[in-house]
């Protein structure tokens, strides 16, 4: 089982890529993370995310139900360990779309887990594609703005980067690396040990 962490500045087009590698690699699941952010238009309940209340998300800390959790841009993410052991007792992949300190405390608790930061070409772009979308007032643009200064300086800590200049060639570096990911000895372990038995 691959662990895949993919984590961005808001507006670089991690869903986009995360989306693309979905539909290209067949084991590969994603990991539907709760949230107290509201729906954007087009969003379905446990497809995108769980939505659930600011209420609701602090009971299920309280209850140790997330591998991780964080606040970003004033709303609650998190990732619950159910996803993880339901993903894992089907044999597949699982994609973490998440932002850097959920991809961080992903790392800490899955350490082999392959973690990817996905950069904008140029910060000018990446105010461009977030002012594009049309869903967020002049606050919410800047916040995530300053958020993803601040997240710039986790890069170097994941595993790859990957920008996303051109989608299909971000797309391309993405299945490289998922694919590099499940030829480890670690993802192969249980073919090894099967092999081993038969000898």
């Amino acid at each position: 089982m691959v662990l895949f962490i993919m984590a961005a500045a808001s507006g670089t087009g991690k869903s986009t890529l995360a989306r693309r590698l979905l539909a290209a690699e067949p084991r590969l699941r994603l990991s539907v993370s709760h949230t107290t952010r509201r729906p954007r238009p087009g969003e379905t309940e446990g497809v995108e995310y769980h939505f659930v209340d600011r209420a609701q998300f602090e009971a299920r800390i309280a209850e140790g139900a997330f591998a991780e959790w964080a606040e970003y841009a004033g709303n609650l993410y998190g990732t619950a360990h159910a996803e993880i052991a339901r993903t894992r007792d089907a044999g597949g992949d699982l994609l973490f779309d998440v932002e850097v300190v959920g991809a961080a405390a992903l790392k800490r608790a899955y350490p082999d887990a392959v973690s990817v930061f996905v950069l904008p070409p140029t910060m000018a772009e990446l105010e461009r594609r977030l002012r594009g979308r049309g869903t967020e007032s002049e606050e919410v643009v800047a916040r995530r703005l300053a958020a993803a200064r601040r997240e710039l300086g986790s890069a170097e800590t994941f595993d790859h980067l990957v920008v996303n200049d051109d989608v299909e060639r971000a797309a391309d570096d993405l299945r490289a690396i998922l694919r590099a990911a499940g030829l480890r000895t670690a993802s192969r372990r249980a073919l090894l040990d099967r092999l081993r038995a038969t000898v």
